[in-house]
């Protein structure tokens, strides 16, 4: 009688946690090794569009976020000096109307505790904490993950989902040669009642000028708000997400800007920065019985709002190929990576093109923002921009 498929994750962030659950509500035993040595996530915000929402209720917790999230109603594009105000698109029914599911805005650490007890409920021992992956070894029938304190486990497939700083990675494919992106950028949460009126609107606001943008929306139903501020820098090269920083330098970073921004940046309760740094796109991500997901192999800058919901996306797919090729799992990782890799490239580039369109240099001055905005937020444009990220259906993707 053949033995049950054990898949090994390395990685308890939100892409190990869905492939997971995903592989869990289709029989397959998993163990998650985190080295954290208690599960959480950076305070940090989320935006979710159709098609990781899709994945997400298909797992059968879209309610459970729902319950935590805010439904934008839109999407705006506010000028930096003077508030000009353009819509982008509208979201919520019409979202459900267009694409079958809404638009979340979402605290990360709400995410990552659901997708943790979905996880916990189908297996309790899941998750094994304070477990820092160091490398693998496989052969023909199997593979050994090795932990920095010396225990092995042993399994049938490994899944590096273990961030930008992946260390599978660097076995699997070389050294990272992570490239500076010329941004430095700022992130902070705040509660919604310290805020005036209006601010505490239910949509993504996002303000573009020349070399930089900030992006904030609405977290937890309404309590808090995030804020993301991006600015061209070449003085900040450290790639972390909790180092701090103060309110007098991030309001210098945004000197002549709306007092709208400056207002979100006196409220922030603690405000972190870290360099953007930018990485080409794998050709590989697979080697026999080893792949990767999310950051670990196609990180990118976050300027689509895709890096959750592609780490979400290889989850799931990479579910639906272990279960389909369980008699040849090397098959399996090769028809995952080949579903998967087309788009994520395609993503990681136009979110890089995407903050170039934030900074041009034309939104300098009113008349020719009035014009930059009007032709490159045009209908027709916005929907060759966005379409294809948010119809993207992780069921009809074949394998």
């Amino acid at each position: 009688m053949k033995k049950p498929t054990k898949v090994l994750i390395a990685g308890g962030g939100i892409g190990g946690l869905t492939a997971a659950l995903a592989l869990l509500r289709r029989g397959v035993d998993v163990q998650v090794f985190e080295q954290a040595p208690e599960l959480r996530d950076v305070g940090a915000g989320l935006q979710l569009s159709a098609n990781a929402l899709r994945v997400l209720y298909r797992l059968g917790v879209g309610e459970a976020l729902r319950a935590v999230a805010c439904e934008a109603d839109g999407k705006e594009i506010r000028l930096w000096n003077s508030g000009q105000t353009w819509k982008l698109f509208d979201l919520g029914a019409h979202s459900v109307a267009q694409y079958g599911y809404s638009y979340f805005l979402l605290y990360r650490p709400d995410l990552h505790r659901v997708l943790a007890d979905a996880v916990r409920a189908i297996k309790a021992d899941a998750i094994l904490l304070g477990a820092s992956c160091s490398g693998f070894r496989q052969s023909a029938d199997g593979v050994q993950l090795q932990l920095a304190d010396g225990r092995t486990f042993d399994g049938d497939v490994l899944i590096g989902a273990d961030g930008v700083h992946s260390q599978l990675r660097s076995q699997l494919v070389g050294p990272d040669k992570p490239v500076f992106s010329g941004c430095l950028a700022w992130r902070g949460v705040m509660p919604m009642a310290r805020l005036p009126v209006h601010l505490r609107r239910a949509v993504g606001t996002n303000w573009v000028g020349p070399g930089a943008h900030v992006i904030h929306y609405p977290l937890r139903g309404g309590e808090l708000m995030n804020f993301v501020g991006i600015i061209e820098r070449d003085d900040w090269q450290v790639e972390s997400w909790t180092q701090q920083g103060t309110h007098e330098e991030c309001h210098g970073h945004f000197k002549g800007w709306h007092e709208d921004v400056h207002t979100l940046i006196d409220h922030i309760d603690t405000p972190f920065k870290w360099a953007l740094m930018g990485r080409e796109p794998l050709q590989q991500w697979s080697e026999g019985r080893v792949t990767m997901l999310g950051d670990a192999c196609h990180p990118t800058l976050p300027f689509l709002a895709q890096g959750a919901a592609m780490a979400l996306e290889d989850g799931y797919i990479l579910a639906r190929c272990v279960e389909k090729y369980q008699d040849d799992l090397s098959l399996a990782l090769g028809k995952y990576e080949a579903a998967r890799i087309e788009r994520t490239t395609r993503i990681v580039l136009r979110s890089t093109e995407n903050g170039r369109r934030f900074h041009n240099p034309a939104l300098a001055s009113a008349e020719g923002a009035a014009d930059y905005v009007d032709r490159e937020w045009a209908e027709p444009k916005v929907r060759e921009r966005y379409d294809w990220l948010f119809s993207y259906n992780v069921d009809e993707v074949a394998i």
